[in-house]
């Protein structure tokens, strides 16, 4: 288990993908022999947040206690998750088109359309998703930190529409490894292929932050403050 003592260097060699991770937290490299702890308190970060989020990648079936849930804090938690929606539109999402566009560059054109669509409805869906939380979910935790109620609207509404954004890459990496021409370089295929396989588990823990970490920390939040206006 990630405790605060752990020096960072030994934290990546636990887990690389927590690179990623660690970036999007923003924790730099070239920390030396920082601690965790070092890295939380130079950065501004809770050190349950940062706990959190890298048990969640790391740990296999994590399931985080109610009490590092009530001392983490969910403006980190939603702080990290909008730096993962930049990341995963403006970097990954980038690169990935440009990857399959130079492996279909071969095929014919019918080929290239096919493939071209499905990434680019692929891409539109993770867009609404990101959208959504952006527009929606994260103003109404904000408003419930500032002490305001939410209007109606509640963490569960989220929790009961909330989809796995990594499903449809499924699909994505078939297509890839089974049914495109053999004029496309296999060395290509393989590197993209890896890229869609690291990006569908990165978006995969990505939505487990989001349902067993953001979800409960606000489910505490309403409770609170529905006790706190009862009592008024």
């Amino acid at each position: 288990m990630i405790t605060p003592s752990m020096k960072l260097a030994d934290l990546i060699e636990l887990n690389y993908r927590l690179l990623d991770v660690m970036s999007r937290l923003g924790v730099g490299l070239g920390f030396g022999e920082h601690t965790i702890a070092d890295a939380c308190r130079n950065c501004g970060i809770s050190e349950s947040s940062f706990l959190l989020i890298c048990n969640e990648y790391a740990c296999n079936g994590y399931v985080p206690s109610g009490e590092l849930l009530a001392s983490a804090s969910v403006a980190d938690i939603m702080k990290y998750l909008h730096n993962s929606h930049i990341h995963y539109m403006d970097s990954e999402m980038e690169t990935l088109r440009l990857s399959l566009r130079e492996l279909m560059a071969p095929a014919d054109e019918a080929q290239r359309k096919v493939v071209e669509k499905f990434f680019l409805d692929y891409k539109a869906e993770v867009k609404n998703h990101f959208s959504y939380e952006e527009d929606v979910v994260f103003p109404y935790v904000e408003a419930l930190l500032a002490g305001k109620s939410g209007n109606g609207y509640s963490i569960a509404q989220f929790e009961e529409n909330h989809s796995n954004i990594d499903e449809k890459l499924n699909d994505l990496k078939n297509i890839v490894m089974k049914y495109l021409p053999d004029v496309c370089d296999p060395l290509l295929r393989n590197r993209v292929l890896y890229h869609i396989f690291c990006l569908e588990e990165d978006l995969h823990h990505h939505t487990l932050i989001e349902d067993n970490v953001l979800v409960p920390m606000v489910d505490l939040m309403e409770k609170g403050l529905a006790a706190e206006y009862g009592e008024r």
